[in-house]
Formats: structure tokens, C-alpha cells, sequence
């Protein structure tokens, strides 16, 4: 079972990370903090301090077409935000 998703990279968590040390990944809905922190430090080879978890609800969406209004959701999914230890960085732009 593959627990990290894909990495968060937005301008606030570029921030967050430059400033703070601290990466944000959309992980595994059934995924618990030990697992993630487990997942995290063998893939990337750092260490983690602490992980905080949020799962972000689905928001409503609707667009207008030519054959009238469709309406539907957003998918819910959850967000994990891990603090690494000072001295450890992961760099998401190497396997570019």
C-alpha cells in the first residue's frame, strides 16, 4: 500500500518549507501520523519531528454549459504536513 500520494507544492508551502522546514504531502485516507512519519523518512531519507493531518472535504462545484447547469464535488482527500529536523531538506525538483 503506497501511503504518500503526491507532494504539495504551492506558494504557501514553498514558503513553509524555506522558512519552517516543513513539507506537505496528500497521503492515504486510512493512513494514521506513524505511519506517514514511517513512509516519509524511508523514502526521502530524513528525519521527521512531527507530522499534523487535516482531511480536506470535497466542495460543491457548479459550471454552466450549453445544455444547462452541471453540478458535482470535488473529491475529499487528506493533506499531511511534516516537520523535518533542522539540517534535512527533500528536494522535489531533482528527478525533474
Amino acid at each position: 500500500m503506497n501511503i504518500l500520494i503526491k507532494p504539495i507544492i504551492t506558494e504557501k508551502m514553498t514558503a513553509q518549507s524555506e522558512t519552517f522546514n516543513r513539507f506537505a504531502f496528500v497521503v492515504d485516507r486510512s493512513a494514521n501520523k506513524i505511519e506517514i512519519k514511517k513512509s516519509v523518512e524511508e523514502t526521502y531519507d530524513v528525519t521527521v519531528e512531527s507530522v499534523r493531518t487535516m482531511v480536506c472535504i470535497g466542495k460543491k462545484r457548479t459550471r454552466g454549459t450549453k445544455s444547462g447547469f452541471i453540478s458535482g464535488r470535488t473529491k475529499t482527500y487528506k493533506k499531511a504536513i511534516v516537520s523535518l529536523s533542522e539540517g534535512d531538506t527533500i528536494d522535489f525538483y531533482s528527478n525533474i
